[in-house]
């Protein structure tokens, strides 16, 4: 049975793919209480001691404004830790997974839907964090797979929180009666990160390379709020009075960085439609109407 060492176990992504894969592999969680992340020196210690086949590096500060405030702390929790585990991978001969983002394309003018093989290019110091990683990765570690995820949809269940995501905004929204701004100048694709942690095992498999994790999606952020307001069975006037949107923000540029992940579907991994997506968590946490 393989080994597999998750970094950042706590977080959605990483407690999701190990809760649903549990008993397919053997699990080393690391923790923020095993070394931080802003000491390099101490995660490349910690990496180690530990025996592994498969590396999931999976923690990063992801918060944007954290990152655009504190670029030199973001350098070593998100490109210089990650930097320490590669070069361990590679002397060890171990699988590295990582965990990119569509931000490597929030600086791009035109508009996605983007492939693999398009040049990154990111305005906010996370994406450009992001972007120095994949370029560490691919000139020094030949065992590596990058998956760049799109927005993740989920909800919270034992041992597993969710990150804050479009559809637990939507019911905040709803279930306390607060008027919330959607963004009418922005697609994303948002995908339920629970067909992630399925396709885990044939993730492995894959040839090294760079793929993309995406439902697609046609709606804008404000279009797709909408839509879970009505699988939610909201009203109209519910809608209307809860569920807003934001024509100021991205005014100045449409902000459009969806991913096109028909490489991985051509392999047998298929993400399908935000709108199936949406159906399938909603039924999954029973509140489909």
């Amino acid at each position: 049975m393989k080994r597999v060492l998750v970094t950042g176990a706590n977080g959605y992504l990483a407690s999701l793919v190990y809760h649903m894969n549990q008993d397919a592999f053997e699990w080393i969680r690391m923790t923020r209480k095993d070394a931080d992340f802003s000491d390099p020196d101490a995660v490349e210690a910690w990496i180690r001691k530990q025996e592994f086949d498969i590396c999931f590096h999976t923690a990063a500060n992801a918060n944007t404004a954290f990152c655009n405030e504190h670029p030199d702390l973001a350098e070593k929790i998100n490109v210089e830790s990650t930097k320490r585990i590669v070069d361990v991978c590679d002397e060890r001969g171990a699988l590295l997974i990582f965990s990119s983002s569509e931000q490597v394309f929030n600086g791009r003018s035109k508009r996605g839907p983007f492939h693999e093989d398009e040049e990154p290019y990111a305005v906010t110091v996370y994406g450009q964090n992001k972007i120095a990683c994949e370029k560490y990765i691919h000139e020094h570690l030949k065992k590596a797979i990058i998956l760049r995820y799109s927005w993740q949809l989920g909800l919270s269940q034992p041992d597993v929180k969710a990150s804050p995501n479009l559809a637990a905004n939507v019911m905040k929204a709803l279930l306390h009666q607060q008027p919330t701004l959607f963004t009418c100048n922005e697609k994303r694709c948002l995908t339920y990160a629970k067909h992630l942690a399925i396709a885990f095992p044939k993730i492995i498999d894959l040839a090294p390379g760079t793929y993309h994790v995406a439902a697609s999606n046609e709606l804008t952020t404000y279009e797709a709020a909408v839509y879970i307001a009505k699988k939610l069975g909201a009203t109209q006037k519910a809608i209307d009075t809860y569920i807003l949107p934001n024509h100021e923000r991205y005014q100045d540029r449409f902000r459009d960085f969806r991913l096109d992940a028909s490489k991985l579907e051509a392999l047998g991994i298929s993400f399908g439609t935000f709108e199936d997506h949406v159906d399938e968590l909603l039924n999954d946490f029973g509140w489909h109407v």
